[in-house]
């Protein structure tokens, strides 16, 4: 094999790597929920903390004629879907919805739940994971919208006492974060504990 030829294979393969494999829209409903793995630090602190391979999570609605994720990141946006699943490890996505959603989940409460969601655009991202809604954490917008339309809650809360906060990037992070003052009795929803929820099922992976 020549150089030449080599590096063309080279090329397909990068190339082969870095591109998503279109999603197949067809399987998608509204009010799914998509998970995926962050690359960020707090990602990292994330998964040391919660045992969690997953670390983001977000909202597909149907904005116009096309699937959309309504996500809190900073700040609070909506994505377009392939955009969404690029920026995670290994373009590795998951997408779940809830149990006999074609009974829970009807055009009514669907635009109520995407008009909610889009008050919240534009919010900061919660860097301190708190449970108000000055800022909000992308699991918190998540487990808000469906509590409050379905009563239906998408994983327990818990606090941040609940995981496990002895390595040293999570004590770094929170360090960094909330210095002496770590609220340790804040209620906190983890993407380990939504994506874990007996209300959800799998659809797409």
């Amino acid at each position: 094999m020549n150089l030449k030829v080599s590096y063309v294979l080279i090329i397909l393969i990068s190339f082969t790597q870095t591109v998503a494999k279109p999603i197949d829209i067809s399987k998608l409903k509204e009010g799914d929920i998509i998970f995926h793995e962050s690359k960020s630090e707090q990602a990292t602190a994330i998964k040391l903390a919660t045992k969690s391979r997953y670390t983001h999570v977000g909202m597909i609605f149907k904005y116009g004629n096309s699937y959309k994720v309504l996500e809190a990141i900073e700040p609070v946006k909506i994505t377009d879907i392939n955009k969404f699943i690029q920026r995670g490890t290994n373009q590795h996505y998951v997408i779940k919805r809830i149990k006999n959603s074609e009974s829970k989940l009807t055009p009514e409460t669907i635009q109520k739940m995407r008009e909610y969601g889009d008050t919240f655009l534009g919010k900061h991202y919660d860097l301190y994971f708190e449970w108000s809604d000055d800022r909000i954490y992308c699991t918190e917008l998540v487990w808000k919208i469906y509590d409050k339309f379905t009563g239906i809650q998408l994983g327990n809360l818990k606090t941040l006492r609940d995981f496990d906060l002895s390595s040293k990037p999570v004590q770094t992070l929170m360090k960094k974060r909330y210095g002496k003052n770590i609220p340790y009795v804040e209620p906190v929803i983890s993407p380990v504990d939504m994506f874990q929820s007996n209300e959800l099922i799998t659809v797409l992976e």
